[in-house]
């Protein structure tokens, strides 16, 4: 594929519209393209996860962080388009809201923290790239939460086998998540028990 089918792939067809073409066009140049995601490459993953948080009416930041979501890889995913030691590259292009956000959704031990979400346990957050725990504000949290849900959401949706072999799980890891979302994530994820 060529550059410019990467940013297709990225900005579907609305690109002149849309306020977050050159992060699209950041996010090919990046690799997203061509990095092999669950149903095809991160690119489309990204906006659709990114336009899943707008239609839910998240702010902008965490719009934003949902466009950025994997840069630095993640639990799930082998790879990084960025390495977190070049966060400040990132903060620069979206802002250092955003890119908390996208830092800690990188850095979180799925196996560890996630269980700790909705038990008197979840402020302590669980960091594979430092392995270190450190206390999480509520606000991060809830922005995690909804990212979280986001994102699996998206990948449910987008993939049969991937709902077909996590779409129940979702659901109750959105029950565990309740308080720190918003009721369309939350109604989103229950969907798919």
């Amino acid at each position: 594929m060529n550059r410019a089918t990467h940013v297709d792939a990225l900005r579907g067809a609305s690109a002149l519209r849309d306020p977050w073409f050159d992060h699209y066009e950041r996010l090919a140049a990046l690799g997203a393209g061509e990095f092999a995601h669950v149903a095809g490459t991160l690119a489309p993953h990204l906006r659709e996860t990114a336009a899943l948080l707008a239609r839910w009416g998240n702010r902008e930041a965490l719009c934003m962080a949902g466009l950025y979501h994997a840069v630095y890889g993640t639990a799930g995913i082998h790879g990084a388009l960025v390495a977190p030691a070049q966060r400040a590259v990132i903060a620069d292009a979206i802002g250092a809201e955003a890119e908390a956000i996208v830092y800690l959704y990188g850095a979180c031990d799925r196996d560890a923290f996630h269980p700790r979400i909705g038990t008197p346990h979840e402020a302590r957050f669980v960091d594979r790239f430092s392995g270190s725990e450190y206390p999480i504000s509520q606000s991060a949290l809830d922005d995690f939460c909804e990212l979280t849900l986001a994102n699996e959401f998206e990948l449910a949706r987008t993939s049969a086998a991937f709902c077909a072999k996590h779409g129940t799980s979702i659901a109750h890891l959105a029950e565990r998540m309740h308080a720190h979302v918003g009721s369309a994530a939350l109604a989103a994820c229950r969907g798919l028990a």
